[in-house]
């Protein structure tokens, strides 16, 4: 006869990787706002985020052809895949990047991104079948207003335009329509598999905005090359497995909650590496924004 508390001995635990994955995550995105940042002062927008392509492919590609993960058996879930690689790779991250190269500042990019748990807990609810209650809400309440003291506390916000401003917007509905998507319609594939497929993705459909908008002049440097390294490396083979990974265990919003600390570590990597301003102010939006997360982040009884 089994007891109660043998039950909860047995319980399975929750892996290491996925216990440290959140915070790995959330340093690895904060940091790359910075980095892109300095990218995008060094060379065309979208054609840096082309090289980004071509590199991770470079890598990824070996990697594939020597484990061989499966690959998607239906046209369906080749299709899924593709979805998403555009909403994260070409959308977000081709908005985000341009933003940048039009003198948005890093911190202010965040904070537009950090509204994405608010989109996704809207729209849960109806696309996948997520209930979100009071404690919840009030955690993306904390998290967000955290998320305005740090940015607002800064000096030299002022520098953002109008067309910066919206593409910061399209960079924000791109990653939240990514995240429902994934949680909705993304499958076990393996991450390896889903990269290459979504890299490839993104590099086709960004290839005709860089004719068409972008231009391919590039003068190599050190900060350019460490920049490109990093984000290759540390964005998009690290951080995007991560995210994905979350999103596969975890419920949509959750995850996203995770957004609402992108804009204070943001921003104290780019007092950091850029010298944008760290005022004290901005250290009580970061432990308002944590309280935020922490709530959300909790998991249910």
């Amino acid at each position: 006869m089994s007891h109660p508390q043998s039950a909860v001995e047995e319980a399975p635990r929750k892996p290491l990787w996925l216990a440290t994955a959140p915070a790995l995550f959330l340093l690895l995105w904060s940091l790359g706002f910075p980095i892109a940042k300095i990218g995008t002062q060094q060379a065309d927008p979208l054609l840096f985020l082309g090289l980004r392509f071509i590199l991770v492919l470079a890598l990824m590609v070996p990697v594939w052809l020597w484990i061989r993960p499966a690959m998607p058996t239906r046209p369906a879930d080749w299709g899924h895949q593709a979805v998403v690689g555009f909403l994260i790779q070409t959308v977000y991250f081709g908005c985000c990047y341009s933003a940048f190269a039009l003198g948005s500042s890093a911190g202010v990019v965040a904070l537009i991104v950090s509204l994405q748990p608010i989109l996704v807990a809207l729209a849960a609810p109806a696309m996948v079948g997520e209930t979100i209650g009071l404690r919840r809400w009030l955690g993306f309440g904390l998290g967000f207003l955290g998320a305005i003291i740090v940015i607002l506390g800064r000096a030299g916000i002022e520098g953002v335009t109008p067309l910066g401003l919206a593409l910061a917007v399209a960079g924000l509905i791109g990653m939240s329509g990514a995240t429902l998507y994934e949680k909705r319609y993304g499958n076990q594939l393996h991450p390896v598999s889903a990269n290459v497929i979504q890299y490839v993705t993104g590099l086709i459909t960004t290839l005709p905005l860089i004719a068409l908008f972008g231009h391919f002049s590039l003068a190599w440097s050190p900060a350019l090359g460490i920049s490109l390294a990093y984000l290759v490396i540390g964005n998009s083979l690290i951080a995007i497995t991560l995210l994905l990974a979350m999103i596969r265990r975890g419920e949509a919003s959750r995850v996203s909650a995770l957004f609402y600390l992108v804009p204070p570590c943001a921003a104290l990597f780019s007092w950091w590496l850029i010298d944008e301003p760290m005022p004290p102010i901005a250290w009580l939006g970061m432990a308002v924004a944590a309280a935020g997360v922490a709530l959300v982040s909790r998991s249910r009884r």
